[in-house]
């Protein structure tokens, strides 16, 4: 029980929430640059065409030896591009790619900002605010919109990238999506506990 207390104090919980302020600022690094390569043709997906077919192929690659890769991205998601025309994919294929990484990593990056004010409050010993009640309802909504929409999104992407490309995209998506939505919950009781506290705090205040 005393390791417990030890874990809980208010010099570790501080320390603690400004080691993960920086882990979602890295995140938030690692998402930008995910969008950045994805951009540059360097993601990954199941290409098929009538000479073969060709796991983790990339847009940027000149053939499909491993020296023309260097560093690529991926999604969770199947992407499966069907090239009708020789072994090539045309560019607004790729726009069609990189626009659906980008409409899973935005919304991401916007998360992890609004995480990390919430540690950055934390460290600084703001704890029971309204501001971070706010900024863990929006995490937690902004997430859940992910879940439920972006799928349905992506696959839209698909079906507007294939009436004007000569290739085609397929896309398997939303398959997490309880796993996804469910653990997100827990970011709103979170802000409601602290929107609590603070509605707590007023009545102690202003009775006394």
């Amino acid at each position: 029980m005393k390791k417990i207390h030890k874990l809980i104090n208010e010099p570790f919980a501080r320390s603690a929430a400004l080691f993960m302020k920086c882990i979602c600022y890295l995140a938030m690094l690692f998402f930008v640059v995910g969008l950045i390569l994805s951009f540059m043709g360097r993601q990954t997906f199941i290409l098929r065409t009538s000479t073969g077919f060709y796991e983790n192929a990339i847009y940027s690659e000149e053939d499909h030896n491993w020296t023309s890769r260097g560093p690529t991205i991926s999604m969770k998601d199947e992407i499966r591009v069907f090239a009708y025309d020789g072994e090539k994919i045309d560019l607004l294929t790729q726009i069609g790619l990189s626009t659906m990484y980008a409409v899973n990593m935005i919304p991401l990056i916007l998360c992890f900002w609004f995480l990390s004010r919430v540690f950055n409050n934390i460290s600084n010993g703001q704890i029971f605010t309204e501001q971070n009640a706010s900024y863990l309802l929006y995490y937690g909504l902004l997430q859940m919109a992910v879940a439920v929409f972006v799928p349905f999104i992506k696959v839209f992407i698909c079906y507007l990238t294939n009436q004007f490309t000569n290739s085609t995209i397929s896309i398997s998506t939303g398959q997490n999506l309880l796993n996804d939505l469910i653990p997100n919950i827990v970011f709103l009781v979170a802000a409601y506990i602290i929107h609590y506290g603070v509605h707590l705090q007023d009545e102690v205040d202003h009775t006394l």
